[in-house]
């Protein structure tokens, strides 16, 4: 009955372009509203494929506050178009409690992985249901950035064979590099479109005498992970993709040159006098949180800082993004002739229960709509290629959104996906080795003996 009042209502909709909220007040945004920036069509087409009604379905996940309720509004839709019965709920300890449901026999039907590595295990156990290669074939005719994507959906099974287990879904943007616009304006700066330009601006600042770098890598226990994001970003900016994976599962190994290449490239943009706000004594002890409030002093401090999308959320109150600070590619070298890379982080969906309700959401996450339904509230970017742009809901997100969908590639962040004791252990202290003094030898050294010893 549902889905025929869809129909009617659509109709109604296309001919008279009266709204039918009423019809639909649970929803976040009326079916049928704005058709160019939704994807109506792929909504009506998912709803003539499936009546579920009455069945159940568990997600449990990451997300919550203002994220549980996002990812609701999208759960939302997903429930209208089947008449299924979703409960999602979400925990800021559910790496955790994930663990202890599914070794109590209780898993949810549906869980929500925060990076490809957290799934392994189950998948390696037998634990996780396989996607199927059609979801694998999907992910790469659908996702920009080449076969990456699809290469992190797929994990060895509890027999060694690799098999789509997870379906990335929304994703974060590491790439890129802050700066308020009136600074560079003010002191005739241009914002480098190739990394040969970068370095010869950053080394133009050094000149003038300021420091192009704000950089902090201190956060608690995990002090050192801002660190390992420069030299994931510069691995992908000089190296194959291929390698970027093997030096993920340790078939390239931290000693070798590549690696080695990599972390003196950060050495010297970041270690030489007068790089780096404060100096470089300070990277150890200043937070990530408080290093960008240096491009906001009169003078600035510092002009440029290279961190994740989701940093603007520290910076200094009344600072409008868009308007007192904006971001720009970190850019790749035009020598090398590598494309345009990008770093990248995110959650992914994986199937615990093979229910016919569980199924039908993973088929559900392969619409464009739900994507957008996310995009146009906050905090959400896909490198789903066939969404409408118009969908994000200001243009800093759309930008970074075009950012992901022209990559050449991407590369998941490399420390995630690493077995824990180095990707959040060794690695970890030894960049903080690193900017302390230590050589780019003796630290892959010693990432690399303790990787060693887990074998």
């Amino acid at each position: 009955m549902k889905k025929v009042l869809a129909l009617v209502l659509i109709s109604v909709l296309v001919l008279t372009s009266i709204s039918f909220v009423a019809a639909q007040d649970d929803l976040y945004i009326p079916i049928g509203d704005q058709p160019d920036r939704f994807h109506w069509d792929g909504l009506q087409e998912f709803a003539d494929k499936y009546d579920l009604e009455g069945q159940e379905l568990e997600i449990f996940g990451p997300w919550i506050t203002v994220d549980e309720e996002h990812i609701n509004a999208v759960i939302d839709y997903f429930e209208w178009a089947t008449g299924a019965v979703v409960s999602y709920s979400g925990s800021d300890d559910a790496e955790s409690l994930i663990k202890v449901r599914v070794e109590g026999g209780d898993p949810p039907d549906i869980y929500v992985f925060p990076q490809p590595g957290a799934a392994a295990d189950e998948a390696a156990q037998g634990l996780l249901v396989p996607l199927g290669e059609e979801t694998g074939n999907w992910i790469r005719e659908n996702y920009a950035g080449g076969d990456a994507w699809a290469s992190f959906a797929t994990l060895p099974d509890e027999n060694g064979e690799d098999q789509v287990f997870i379906f990335p879904y929304k994703q974060d943007l590491k790439s890129i590099v802050w700066y308020v616009p009136d600074n560079f304006a003010d002191a005739g700066y241009e914002v480098p479109k190739t990394m040969e330009e970068l370095m010869a601006l950053a080394d133009q600042m050094i000149a003038d005498g300021t420091s192009p770098w704000c950089l902090g890598i201190e956060s608690g226990g995990a002090t050192g992970w801002p660190a390992t994001d420069w030299i994931e970003d510069i691995m992908l900016r000089t190296q194959p993709f291929e390698v970027y994976e093997g030096w993920v599962n340790n078939t390239v190994k931290f000693t070798d040159p590549a690696v080695i290449e990599a972390l003196n490239i950060f050495g010297d943009m970041v270690l030489k006098e007068g790089a780096v706000a404060n100096g470089v004594e300070s990277i150890a002890t200043t937070s990530f949180r408080d290093a960008p409030a240096g491009l906001f002093t009169t003078p600035p401090q510092c002009y440029m800082h290279r961190q994740a999308s989701f940093i603007s959320s520290n910076f200094p109150e009344g600072v409008e993004v868009g308007v007192d600070a904006d971001f720009f590619y970190f850019p790749a070298y035009e020598s090398k002739d590598l494309g345009e890379p990008v770093l990248t982080a995110g959650t992914l969906f994986g199937m615990f229960n093979d229910t016919e309700a569980a199924r039908a959401f993973i088929e559900y996450l392969k619409l464009p709509l739900a994507h957008e339904i996310w995009m146009s509230r906050s905090g959400m970017l896909t490198a789903h290629s066939g969404v409408f742009l118009d969908a994000y809901a200001d243009d800093i997100l759309r930008a970074q959104g075009e950012i992901l969908l022209n990559a050449s590639t991407a590369g998941f962040d490399a420390s995630d996906l690493m077995p824990g004791a180095i990707g959040t252990g060794a690695f970890w202290t030894g960049m903080v080795d690193f900017v302390n003094g230590a050589s780019a030898e003796d630290v892959a050294a010693e990432i690399q003996a303790v990787w060693d010893g887990l074998e």
